[in-house]
């Protein structure tokens, strides 16, 4: 890693993508004196709402992201899911962290699983499918049930079918786009947890607690902290996310996603995936935290030392996915810290803020 001096206050920090995620990377580094210019094709995206600069483009404008470039210091990302010819153009101008590698192996669900392997990082046995056929090998290899999903651009549950019998293939296959997909074998897990962890422009790595996750309809509903796991599991699982980015060579936050499954002497991990940048199940962080994961991506993309990552409290955090966010503020108690997203319509499954609820402790 090289001996960089770390960024100043009044640096200009460049974010592509202008959701929410984005939008709380913004406040954060403002708190540190720090200005954002956000790029996002969006013209109606909450993030643009804290940002003192903005561009509206596609990712693949390349007039609009050489102005960007030269518009900003260093360069970040709030989704996964940025064209890899834009990262690789914007790194060749000024600094993108996390580097454009690592994009490229958490995009693309074969990659990343290819790249676990390959570190051996226990994942569920997978296979690639280009075809109808390849997909029936799979079956016959891995048996049902089984999950089959693309590649790329999936998240909340989008882009996958959960077959359950022969006859489920190819309906599975016509609906799911783009190709080659993966099927992966169905893993009867107990609990899902994640870290969310994170490396410094000087290889520093420092990690939050493993939480707790509970979806419903393929959403993220809560994250609880701590999570009800062995302590000897919550340190594997926290090692297991500090190898993952030292192996990408990592600068930032990124979100380890875990299968416990029970064992017949006691429980094991498999990484269900990774996502380079700040997590949704991360966002307890800002009340439990005195350094929340949005202030340590940019510490870290800055060059600065990390921030303690120590939790003080015991939380919940709640998704309000959709009409939910209307119970804010009556809902509200005194140990409830809320956060909404600013967004301007509401949409049955979309994201609009979260709850963090403190608990007492024993």
């Amino acid at each position: 890693m090289p001996d960089l001096p770390p960024l100043p206050p009044g640096t200009i920090i460049g974010i592509l993508g202008g959701g929410q995620l984005g939008r709380m990377l913004s406040l954060a580094a403002s708190r540190l004196g720090m200005r954002t210019h956000i790029f996002c094709p969006d013209a109606d995206s909450p993030a643009f709402e804290v940002t003192p600069r903005k561009t509206v483009a596609a990712y693949d404008d390349e007039a609009a992201l050489a102005a960007f470039a030269a518009a900003v210091d260093v360069i970040t990302y709030e989704f996964e899911n940025v064209p890899a010819a834009t990262a690789q153009f914007l790194a060749q101008r000024k600094p993108l962290r996390p580097g454009a590698q690592a994009l490229a192996v958490t995009q693309d669900r074969l990659a990343e699983k290819a790249f676990l392997a390959s570190k051996n990082i226990p994942v569920a046995p997978y296979r690639p499918v280009a075809s109808i056929e390849q997909l029936h090998a799979a079956i016959a290899e891995l048996g049902l049930p089984a999950v089959l999903k693309t590649t790329r651009l999936g998240y909340d549950g989008k882009g996958q079918r959960v077959l359950r019998d022969p006859a489920d293939a190819a309906t599975a296959f016509a609906e799911l786009a783009p190709r080659p997909l993966v099927l992966e074998a169905f893993i009867p897990f107990s609990q899902e947890i994640s870290v969310v962890v994170a490396r410094s422009l000087s290889g520093e790595v420092r990690s939050y607690d493993p939480a707790e996750n509970v979806h419903l309809n393929h959403i993220l509903a809560t994250s609880t902290v701590p999570a009800a796991i062995p302590p000897a599991l919550a340190k594997h699982a926290g090692m297991i996310a500090k190898a993952i980015v030292v192996a990408l060579d990592y600068v930032g936050v990124l979100g380890v996603e875990f299968f416990v499954v029970p064992g017949d002497s006691r429980p094991t991990l498999l990484v269900n995936e990774i996502a380079p940048r700040v997590h949704n199940s991360g966002h307890w962080t800002e009340a439990a935290c005195l350094t929340d994961q949005f202030e340590q991506h940019i510490r870290a993309i800055l060059g600065w030392p990390l921030g303690d990552p120590a939790r003080l409290a015991d939380v919940v955090m709640e998704n309000l996915v959709g009409d939910e966010v209307t119970r804010v503020p009556a809902g509200l108690d005194g140990s409830t810290q809320p956060h909404l997203y600013g967004k301007s319509q509401i949409r049955a499954g979309r994201k609009m803020g979260h709850l963090n609820r403190l608990l007492p402790r024993d």
